[in-house]
């Protein structure tokens, strides 16, 4: 667990989507001003908010939304070093410890130096087409190569630091993040690994006579997933597909910047999320 964590200079960024954000997202940057701390509010999607982000304006970033929210501020902070705090309008919320109600309460405890700094590994993803780079991205969840609109598999040549792993015949591999664990890794079958590990996780989806078990990778492994398919596509954290040729280079290794999450209590209160989200699905009650 890291030092207490006091901001000075806060940004309430709500999803643009989520109406409700919006309100709450200007309750809370009142809040703030009421209690004599710099805050401004406004979209996620905001180009002069965003600027002054990467400016170094702000030290907080609280995230008004849900865990696709939380995903959205980490691309945008973690290459500023700003910080992240949650409060979840979503509708699961692995990522975010403070639901809607909670949130006065929790930004009293912010502001006494209650809170500590989590850092989150996030991924680096690099295409590549006959020795040309074309491509490079940030994920915090998840680096997908798969099948296109087409329902044919996909093959995939996996390499892990540059030795020959396996090759795939599937619908797509997932380069997963413990972040990404509880995601669409979790969803094809993967395991979940606690939030400060460093490690990937390669989870085949829907292989057909190929290795059908998640891959743990130690600490600084570096993957290249060679696709052997025209309608491969790779994607990072969900956004738009972008289409690969065969023979393109998808290459996958820690990135040399951290997602940080602010966090209350102690570290359990991982497990305590995790536990809480899958006895509900498990009720049927999402």
């Amino acid at each position: 667990m890291s030092s207490p964590f006091t901001p000075k200079r806060i940004l309430v960024a709500a999803y643009p989507k989520m109406k409700p954000a919006f309100v709450e997202a200007e309750a809370m940057s009142a809040f703030f001003k009421e209690k004599g701390i710099a805050s401004a509010f406004g979209s996620l999607y905001d180009e002069e908010l965003r600027k002054r982000v990467k400016g170094g304006e702000f030290d907080l970033l609280v995230a008004v939304g849900g865990d696709g929210t939380m995903l959205r501020a980490g691309h945008l902070c973690a290459p500023s070093g700003v910080p992240i705090l949650g409060v979840n309008l979503g509708r699961i919320g692995f990522l975010i410890q403070i639901e809607r109600g909670e949130w006065r309460d929790y930004f009293v405890k912010l502001l006494s130096g209650e809170s500590w700094i989590e850092q989150r590994m996030m991924l680096r993803a690099e295409h590549s087409r006959a020795g040309e780079k074309l491509h490079s991205s940030l994920a915090l969840n998840e680096v997908v190569v798969g099948r296109g609109q087409y329902l044919r598999p996909v093959q995939l040549n996996v390499f892990v630091d540059q030795r020959e792993l396996t090759r795939y015949v599937a619908d797509g591999l997932i380069a997963a993040t413990a972040t990404g664990s509880t995601a669409y890794a979790l969803a094809a079958g993967g395991p979940i690994l606690p939030p400060d590990l460093r490690n990937i996780l390669l989870v085949p989806i829907a292989p057909h006579l190929s290795v059908d078990r998640t891959v743990v990778l130690s600490e600084g492994a570096a993957v290249n997933v060679f696709a052997q398919s025209e309608n491969a596509i790779f994607s990072v954290d969900g956004q738009p597909p972008i289409p690969l040729m065969e023979d393109d280079l998808v290459s996958i290794s820690a990135a040399d910047v951290t997602a940080q999450f602010v966090r209350f209590g102690d570290p359990g209160y991982f497990y305590r999320n995790v536990t809480m989200h899958l006895n509900e699905n498990s009720l049927g009650q999402l």
